[in-house]
């Protein structure tokens, strides 16, 4: 099925397929704070429907994801980074995606913290 996820404003937006079934709750710093329900697919597989340079990041603790976030309205629809397996990975705001009926998904739940 083909997705797309924005911010608030509609200045960062991006399409994606795939079969959302499962999403990850994070509870590191940024993830808690955000309320983030994430969903992961390669990097290559993400088209940006708004230009790159439309989306501000913000990396902390060792710099490895970029939290992608409009600096208009403020919202996080994406971020970018590499997974265990040295993959690169956008992880999808499911929160952000149009029509998607998150109530329906299933939540594995992630401690960030210890990391």
């Amino acid at each position: 099925m083909k997705y797309q996820a924005s911010c608030h404003c509609g200045n960062v937006a991006v399409e994606f397929e795939g079969e959302i079934q499962e999403v990850v709750s994070c509870n590191c710093s940024i993830c808690s704070r955000k309320g983030s329900l994430l969903w992961f697919l390669p990097l290559e597989a993400l088209t940006r429907l708004t230009p790159d340079d439309a989306a501000a990041t913000y990396q902390f603790h060792k710099h490895q994801i970029r939290h992608r976030f409009c600096p208009t309205c403020g919202i996080h629809p994406y971020a970018e980074g590499i997974d265990p397996k040295g993959r690169t990975v956008a992880a999808i705001n499911v929160r952000c995606v149009q029509g998607l009926d998150i109530d329906g998904l299933t939540v594995r739940h992630f401690d960030g913290r210890a990391l």
